[in-house]
């Protein structure tokens, strides 16, 4: 019977890099894994990130998010279904965007997936730098996300550090913070963290042993070995009423077309601009100019972008409080 695991957090936290790193330590211990990417659209630029895992132990695997959200249920279950039998140690579960974990738990109770799976570890990636002012709807996902996480990974605490204390003495090297100033962000986090889950009557309350302040790529084993057996919290929080559900968002764009040697400097804008949003990832694929295609990964930290063979062409903006008329009016200048 295959562990199945839960990875969530908001668009550009880490989830991606996160999995990666855990798959290799899963397969690094001789177990098989699959993971399955629940994305918007069949924008698979995550896929294409994780190709590199596929392996004699390893096997990755999309699900779009459809026409709807029946669709969408009936389609997570039914995948599911096949990842059971298929001799895997562990399924893991990559969440798309601002993503209600409710859902994750009511497809494990539908039919025989229950009997089919042992529970295994709900990890949320949380950003360190995470947008202060939230709309309703972000906070309320922001506690679904957390309040059944068995462990919680603070991503780009480097960065959150420095920002917020710009003109400051900052550790040096690849390795991170310092212990005064990693531990600075790590309370902050967890009091961020507390605050929406009492605000929306939680009986969860973070401890500093619950989160874990590093990047992916700075995660070691013994932080793995915690957070493959920190299984998920049983925990209770008030539903979001309808007339709160209007805060986060998702704009995809097909067929569009930008100048190539324009495309970073309009991702950078974005992100720069209030009057788009709280805007936290934009991702997938674009047309440039002579039939060219142009891959976009893009978070507040850092944007890439590279010539692909990929042919479809959605782009894809996630973020909080999105202002689509703003947003419209800065592609069309490309």
């Amino acid at each position: 019977m295959p562990q199945i695991d839960l990875i969530t957090g908001f668009p550009g936290a880490g989830k991606t890099n996160f999995i990666k790193k855990y798959v290799q330590f899963l397969t690094g211990q001789g177990l098989t894994a699959a993971v399955l990417e629940t994305d918007y659209g069949a924008v698979n630029l995550d896929m294409v990130i994780l190709n590199d895992l596929i392996g004699d132990k390893c096997e990755v695997e999309i699900l779009d998010g459809g026409s709807g959200v029946l669709s969408y249920s009936y389609r997570f279950h039914t995948k599911l279904s096949s990842m059971a039998v298929s001799g895997y140690d562990r399924v893991i579960v990559e969440s798309f965007g601002f993503y209600d974990v409710d859902s994750f738990f009511d497809a494990l109770a539908v039919g025989p997936l229950s009997q089919w799976y042992s529970p295994g570890s709900i990890v949320n990636i949380v950003d360190a730098g995470m947008e202060e002012q939230l709309s309703d709807e972000a906070q309320y996902l922001l506690v679904s996300q957390t309040a059944s996480a068995g462990k919680i990974v603070l991503t780009h605490c480097v960065e959150a550090q420095a920002h917020e204390s710009a003109g400051k003495e900052q550790a040096a090297g690849h390795c991170g913070l310092a212990s005064d100033n990693l531990s600075a962000v790590r309370e902050r986090a967890l009091a961020r963290l507390n605050t929406v889950l009492e605000r929306f009557q939680s009986d969860r309350r973070i401890i500093p042993d619950d989160i874990i302040a590093r990047d992916g790529d700075e995660l070691t084993q013994d932080d793995f070995v915690l957070i493959a057996a920190a299984g998920m919290i049983p925990a209770d929080y008030a539903r979001i009423p309808d007339d709160m559900r209007s805060g986060h968002g998702t704009i995809l764009y097909s067929g569009l077309e930008l100048e190539e040697q324009k495309i970073n400097g309009i991702i950078t804008e974005i992100f720069a601009d209030g009057s788009c949003g709280k805007v936290m990832r934009i991702k997938g694929f674009v047309r440039a100019e002579g039939n060219l295609r142009i891959q976009v990964d893009a978070t507040r930290h850092e944007v890439k972008t590279c010539r692909t063979p990929f042919a479809r062409e959605v782009l894809i903006i996630s973020g909080d409080e999105l202002n689509e008329d703003r947003i419209d009016a800065i592609l069309a200048r490309a």
